[in-house]
């Protein structure tokens, strides 16, 4: 049981203008360190481009779109799908040619 609680961190992160206490992987402390700053990064864009134009809420929406299409571009760049369809067919008609 020790082990496992050498494994989590328990850190707050500063995201916009709150404190976040998290318990984290001390692995991810980095990646949960970065997110933050990137969400704080953003939201600060869109609030400064909005100010008294949009509420926090649509500026919060905002600013997750904005991070979710990140995701969404890079999730598509690493979609090995049709490499793995490609492989499998070559060693098929590889197989197939040596019998």
């Amino acid at each position: 049981m020790a082990e496992v609680n050498k494994e989590k961190l328990h850190i707050k992160l500063h995201v916009y203008d709150e404190e976040i206490a998290v318990t984290v992987n001390r692995d991810d402390e980095e990646f949960y360190r970065a997110a933050a700053k990137l969400i704080t990064d953003r939201y600060n864009a869109y609030a400064q481009a909005y100010k008294g134009k949009k509420g926090e809420h649509t500026i919060s929406l905002m600013t997750l779109i904005d991070i979710a299409l990140l995701y969404e571009r890079e999730h598509r760049k690493n979609d090995t799908v049709p490499y793995n369809d490609i492989l499998q067919k070559l060693t098929s008609d590889i197989e197939e040619a040596l019998k």
